[in-house]
């Protein structure tokens, strides 16, 4: 007998083996015999029987109580578990850490007058500090959500004084195979507290990504900046996460190319801050570790190995506290010559007129230390191909990243300070579904809004939109065609007049060179501006299509290809085989 067949509960159990609980107490019940009949061939694992569940887990209770260790308990599946709250109820009030393990049929039987097939999705509120739900793994995504559910719900035992947690597993009960001679390796997440002991950094290759940030405070900066030379880091960010020190790159030019695999684009550890991006980076690491103080197990690029329960400041100054001064930014350097190459190749290629050659010709004419907000998707997209020679403090509603808020956020902020000129970039659809925040009657003379109108809403007309397999029948109900006075000359202008904005157009590039001078002017203005140009949605998608094709490799051509014709399994087989 070896462990069980079934991938979900093998990781269980690599998991409890890592954070190292040995203690289970099992009730008898066919349910729970994949997980049991695993464990019961594992010297690791201290196990003991009880038939009546209650006393089970008021056991697990007084075990655990006096072992100062989390205790397991397990049960089968029908009315089992119901057995458990009062023992539970009593360790959630203690902060005892039992860890519930409830087995249970496949969820889509619940409630289909199926036997023992009953509802342990909801839970009262004083059982338990988290309850999961896993479900049989039967897809690489099912994989990594199981995995993350698991370590989530382990380390909650401990977590903030610990107490009771609940893992109600799914079992495949037709499988009763213990053929596997090892574990299925497993990812091990673990969160490091203020006065942890420090994984180690020392001889990796590492980058810091940036996700949406506040405006940083000096110390920050400065901590980060002496990381970076100790430990050859370099800092990967785009517009909205407002860092404008040394050792930044914006990689999107360089790690969006179609054709084009940066032999740059490879990193030990990954060191993620900040929140919800919108810059899509196609990222390559080893593993990420997560700098919060909420200390949650954020794994938005599947590969989380530390979630660090602390600021930004303390990470990073703990960490420099730990090497001798020495001074290398070799991979920055590297970087940003490979940034340069390809920025550089961005303002000299045929651009149509288009929000990308907007943004290019734009960024670097804002006033210094300007407040930019770009709307999501094309806007925010288009901007983050050029990085910013001057301070730059951007901001967008990346944590929903729906289109319905630009511009109602854009007139809160600039509330804050009338003596602030606030830009913002925004497209058609956008712009429409927000635009009778243009009434409020708050609004002052500091606002100056870029209004690209393609008359689509351009996103599902690009080239490399799944959307574009409809061909024209994309126009149809997918986007956005034909709504909003289907691109007319007149209804922003009348409708912003009348609410007292100053109003100027622009329908081709010297048309928008001629104007955007006064558009950036620093002068105050007697009235907010809108500023609407007019594109193609062609050659919003051309522009796209050139930016995204400024280099190639042979490595990067046959990725692209295979892509196109592989099925999605085969693509997951080839991409571990490139990260190789």
């Amino acid at each position: 007998m070896y462990y069980i067949d079934d991938k979900a509960i093998q990781m269980l159990i690599s998991v409890l083996k890592h954070n190292n609980i040995k203690k289970i107490i099992t009730s008898p019940g066919a349910m729970s015999l994949n997980f049991v009949g695993s464990v019961q061939h594992d010297s690791f694992f201290e196990i003991y029987s009880c038939v009546d569940e209650r006393s089970a887990c008021y056991m697990a209770c007084g075990l655990s109580e006096d072992s100062k260790e989390p205790v397991v308990v397990v049960c089968t599946g029908a009315t089992a578990s119901r057995n458990y709250l009062p023992a539970l109820t009593e360790a959630y009030y203690r902060k005892i850490p039992v860890l519930a393990i409830t087995c249970a049929q496949h969820f889509s039987r619940i409630d289909h007058n199926i036997p023992q097939a009953i509802d342990r999705t909801v839970i009262p509120n004083d059982v338990a500090i988290m309850s999961v739900q896993v479900p049989i793994i039967n897809s690489q995504d099912d994989q990594i959500g199981c995995n993350l559910l698991i370590n989530k719900a382990i380390l909650e035992l401990k977590h903030h004084g610990g107490g009771p947690v609940h893992i109600n597993l799914c079992v495949d009960a037709a499988n009763n195979r213990f053929t596997s001679k090892e574990l299925l390796s497993t990812r091990f997440i673990d969160r490091i507290m203020l006065n942890d002991t420090l994984p180690n950094l020392e001889n990796k290759k590492i980058a810091i990504f940036v996700g949406a940030h506040s405006i940083w405070d000096y110390n920050l900066i400065k901590a980060v900046e002496k990381f970076c030379e100790l430990y050859n880091a370099v800092l990967l960010c785009d517009h909205t996460s407002n860092y404008n020190g040394k050792y930044k790159i914006m990689p999107n030019i360089i790690f969006d190319q179609d054709n084009y695999i940066s032999s740059l684009n490879y990193f030990d550890v990954l060191i993620h801050i900040g929140n919800i991006s919108g810059a899509y980076l196609k990222l390559n690491m080893k593993e990420v570790w997560r700098v919060n103080p909420d200390g949650k197990l954020v794994d938005t690029f599947s590969k989380l190995r530390y979630t660090f329960e602390m600021s930004e400041i303390n990470f990073f100054t703990k960490y420099n506290s730990l090497v001798n001064d020495k001074y290398n930014v070799s991979n920055y350097v590297n970087l940003k010559k490979e940034f340069d190459e390809l920025e550089n190749k961005a303002f000299e290629c045929e651009l149509p007129f288009s929000n990308l050659w907007i943004a290019r010709n734009t960024i670097n004419l804002l006033p210094k230390g300007s407040y930019l907000h770009l709307a999501i998707l094309n806007s925010l997209r288009s901007w983050n191909y050029f990085d910013r020679k001057e301070d730059l403090f951007c901001f967008t509603n990346t944590g929903g990243f729906g289109i319905d808020g630009f511009l109602s956020s854009m007139i809160g902020s600039s509330l804050h300070d009338e003596n602030k000129i606030y830009f913002g970039v925004v497209g058609d659809l956008a712009f429409f579904y927000d635009f009778n925040a243009l009434g409020n009657r708050h609004i002052k003379n500091n606002l100056r809004i870029l209004l690209i109108n393609n008359g689509c809403g351009t996103e599902f007309h690009n080239y490399n939109h799944s959307a574009m397999s409809l061909g024209q029948d994309v126009s149809k109900f997918v986007a956005a065609d034909g709504h909003f006075g289907n691109k007319s000359k007149s209804l922003v202008k009348h409708y912003s007049e009348d609410l007292g904005f100053e109003y100027i157009s622009a329908k081709n590039k010297d048309d928008f060179l001629e104007k955007i001078n006064y558009f950036i002017s620093e002068e105050k203005k007697d009235k907010s501006i809108i500023f609407e140009v007019f594109t193609d949605s062609n050659d919003e998608s051309d522009a796209l299509k050139k930016i995204r094709n400024l280099k190639s490799s042979a490595m990067g051509i046959a990725k692209n290809k295979a892509k196109n014709i592989l099925s999605g399994n085969a693509k997951d087989r080839i991409k571990k085989i490139i990260e190789r």
